[in-house]
């Protein structure tokens, strides 16, 4: 526990400025500029992705439905798969929280690393598998619910999703991460990657062995690469970790071969696992040890020096965000979305419409997962408003509507449907 209160307290000041960074992008950038430079197989459209993707604060299952929902929209494959391999290994609370725990030059590192694995992804596919679309509401002239917002509007949003959708989405993981780096830092020996110091390969194939296949957070897998460095695992390993874990588990290879195909994904996959292997190997051999280690001491430190009463509050306040990001999550009723500004969701259905349908959606694991499926849902014709509760998947849609459309909608951005 000693060793997690460490953590927070180094992590919190950075978390809490890199949530609020997170909103204020969600609240005041137009949803249109996602969408409008993303449509041509072109080196300029993998370019306007990368740079969208890598402050983005989407995690590992949100960047997947928002990635389909940009690909329907008309954005190419080349584009889709960069914002898929840049994308999660970043987002602008992550940066942050890599410069409070692992210093600058990591931290450049990292922006770097996915920065040419995500354009050389992108590349790749525009090379390989070549593709004619037609641009689906690129632009369609219409003003956004987010561009109508009054400033003070813009406000609320921003403190809306950063202290508590962030928070829903990412708090778990982090925690989880936390707890993943305490347990390391108690019961691995201090030799135990001394084993491998003469072999940074086999070092680096047993990291991507364990890394691949699980769900690893951005944000909550830099505390488990900060342990793991401090028994010994080197910088570059480290890297491996904090690009394949949180690019690549089995829900995304799964999606990408289905709604992208076979080329797409054995591109996306080689892109991530060679290049985070290729930088690996540079970083543990051209660069000095030190440049990537000496923030660690100041960790190391941190256990015999007090530590300030800003960061104490900035963790309680934290905590707190997260307990209350928690309740809101799984005991308060959730609020549905509707067609216009006049819809009285509160009403109960016998109130508002006798004509309603529930459906389960398998698949969702954060808000922008759940915001995805409402704007699907409702582009649907004759539907009227939806609720969808997060945690157990139900969607309660009402309206005069076609439920094979719905479910087309749905599954079109990776997700399952039982109804």
């Amino acid at each position: 526990m000693q060793e997690i209160i460490n953590l927070i307290n180094e992590m919190s000041p950075y978390l809490l400025l890199g949530f609020l960074l997170a909103g204020i992008m969600k609240a005041f950038i137009p949803d249109t500029l996602y969408k409008r430079y993303l449509s041509n197989s072109n080196f300029k459209s993998v370019l306007n992705s990368m740079l969208i993707g890598i402050p983005l604060p989407l995690c590992s299952c949100g960047v997947l439905p928002t990635a389909m929902g940009l690909y329907k929209q008309g954005a190419s494959k080349g584009a889709t798969t960069t914002f898929l391999i840049a994308t999660p290994q970043t987002g602008i609370d992550s940066i942050i929280a890599t410069f409070s725990l692992m210093g600058l030059p990591f931290t450049i590192l990292r922006v770097f690393a996915a920065i040419i694995t995500s354009v050389i992804g992108g590349i790749m596919v525009n090379i390989f598998d070549k593709e004619d679309r037609v641009i689906i509401d690129k632009d369609n002239g219409t003003t956004s619910h987010k561009e109508r917002l009054s400033f003070k509007g813009k406000i609320v949003t921003t403190l809306k999703f950063a202290y508590i959708e962030m928070m829903q989405d990412i708090g778990k993981w982090l925690m989880i991460g936390l707890l993943v780096a305490g347990a390391i830092t108690v019961f691995v020996p201090e030799s135990f990657f001394a084993l491998f110091a003469d072999n940074t390969l086999l070092n680096i194939l047993f990291v991507l062995l364990f890394a691949i296949p699980m769900y690893l957070c951005a944000t909550g897998s830099i505390p488990i690469a900060v342990a793991l460095m401090l028994k010994g695992l080197s910088p570059g390993t480290a890297l491996v970790l904090l690009m394949a874990g949180p690019a690549i588990n089995f829900a995304s290879i799964l999606i990408l071969n289905k709604f992208l195909g076979k080329k797409t994904l054995i591109i996306y996959l080689t892109s991530i696992i060679l290049g985070s292997i290729t930088f690996a190997l540079i970083v543990d051999n051209l660069f000095p040890r030190e440049w990537f280690t000496s923030h660690l001491n100041e960790i190391k430190e941190c256990c015999t020096t007090s530590t300030t009463i800003f960061n104490i509050v900035c963790t309680i306040v934290l905590l707190l965000l997260l307990i209350n990001a928690f309740i809101l999550k799984y005991f308060v009723k959730q609020k549905c979305s509707c067609t216009d500004q006049t819809c009285t969701c509160h009403k109960s259905i016998n109130e508002e419409s006798k004509l309603y349908q529930k459906i389960i959606i398998e698949g969702m694991k954060c808000n922008h997962c759940k915001a995805n499926a409402e704007r699907a849902i409702m582009s649907v014709k004759g539907v009227s408003k939806v609720t969808i509760d997060i945690v157990s998947g139900e969607a309660m849609i009402y309206g005069n509507f076609n439920i094979n459309e719905i479910i087309s909608s749905i599954e079109g951005l990776g997700f399952k449907v039982k109804n």
